[in-house]
This record gives structure tokens, sequence and C-alpha cells, in this order.
């Protein structure tokens, strides 16, 4: 998984308006948590943002494009075996043939030829996994430097990095690299997101958390969660 779990327009699409969330039970550890999203916002703002700027101002979008895909591509296969612990066979039979194909005729990834042929790319995790298994999420959490999260997607993200095939690539100079390449990536399809959320919130980071635990939910039950209790 990237380096910026946190994504934003999918976010802003969901989030809503943004309240003061003083007192949300669903965030016990705020201070904390308020304390490492300054320190987040301080990191992005000195290294990751102009990091990206600069990979788009001066990559290619052609290029830039394919790097996403050869990425995406690499995280199929284990997307494929969520949907399989998910229940999801039907899915599960798309995201391996989406790797077949990418990987063939695609030329390693590079080219989404599964999509053009109609296979939908999916969005699966260790967290989605676990929440599909019935563990609740938990406090809502800011983890340094990969943002917002939960006690469920915390633990699923360190499952996530375990899995990682990126993590296999050797020499580690040359798995680091990788993982530099894939972050500023990520960090680069956020730029435009990342300008809307300076401009949409009153407080982004009640706008951040609200969009993440309402997206999160919409994502472990796959864009339908029951109706929320509440007491």
């Amino acid at each position: 998984m990237s380096a910026m779990r946190i994504l934003l327009l999918p976010l802003l699409l969901l989030g809503g308006c943004a309240t003061t969330g003083e007192g949300d039970p669903r965030d016990p550890f705020e201070g904390l948590n308020r304390g490492i999203y300054k320190f987040n916002d301080t990191v992005d703002g000195v290294i990751l943002r102009p990091a990206a700027e600069v990979y788009r101002d001066f990559v290619p979008r052609g290029v830039r494009d394919r790097v996403r895909n050869f990425f995406g591509n690499l995280g199929d296969p284990l997307i494929a075996i969520h949907n399989l612990l998910q229940g999801k066979v039907n899915e599960a039979i798309d995201d391996g043939w989406r790797f077949v194909l990418n990987t063939t005729v695609g030329l390693a990834g590079i080219h989404d030829v599964a999509t053009d042929l109609g296979l939908e790319k999916h969005n699966e995790d260790f967290g989605q996994t676990f929440g599909r298994w019935g563990a609740g999420p938990g406090p809502y959490l800011v983890l340094p430097i990969f943002g917002s999260s939960t006690v469920r997607d915390g633990i699923g993200l360190a499952a996530d990095w375990y899995a990682d095939p990126m993590g296999e690539i050797r020499p580690i100079n040359l798995r680091n690299t990788v993982l530099v390449v894939r972050g500023v990536q990520t960090r680069a399809d956020l730029l435009e997101a990342g300008r809307l959320l300076e401009e949409a919130a009153l407080d982004r980071y009640v706008f951040q958390r609200d969009a993440y635990l309402q997206r999160r939910r919409s994502l472990v039950y796959d864009g339908r969660p029951p109706r929320e209790r509440f007491e």
C-alpha cells in the first residue's frame, strides 16, 4: 500500500460539510490525533507535496499513467485474495484475469487493457476484509505519515505492508527507490484534491476524519452500508 493512505478525492465527495466534532465518541484520542495531524501536515508541506509537484510538472502525463498502472497491477493478486476471503468469488476471478491480461498484453502492467475490456478495478485491503468478518472499526486514529485510520484499519495496514510484494524487491536500495516512486505518484494524484480540501473545510481535521470514516464504512459494505443505530 501507498505511504499516503488517505485518498482525498473520494473523501471530498463523501465528506460533506465539516462540523465542530467536539466530543465525538468515535474520536476519543482527538487531542493526540490533532497533534499527529499537524505533524503530518508539516511533513507534507515541506517534503511530500513539493516532491509531488515537481513530479507532476516534469514527468509527462503518459509516463505517470503507466507508472500508476504498473503499481495498480501489482496489487491486483492481493485484491483477488481479499475478495475471496470476503466471499466475492466473481470479483476475485475478475481480479485474477485483470492481473493476467495486464501483465501479458499490457506489458507488465503499464497498460490497463483489462479496464478497457470491462474488468473493473477493485479496492480491497485487510481493513475491509476484517470489517466484512465483523470487526468493528474501533477508535479513530491519525497515524504518522499514513494519516487517517482506525484501530482496525491500522492493524490492517500493518498486514498490508507485510503482504506487499514490493517488500521482496532486492537489493534494498532498489526496493526503497520503487517505494519512493510509488509514494510520490500517489501524492501527485492527490494534489488537486488537497487544494479542494483546503478551500472546502472550515476545520480540515474534522472534515477529513468524518469523510474517512464514512468512506471506509462504505467500502466495507461495497457502497451499501446498513443504517447506523444511534442511541
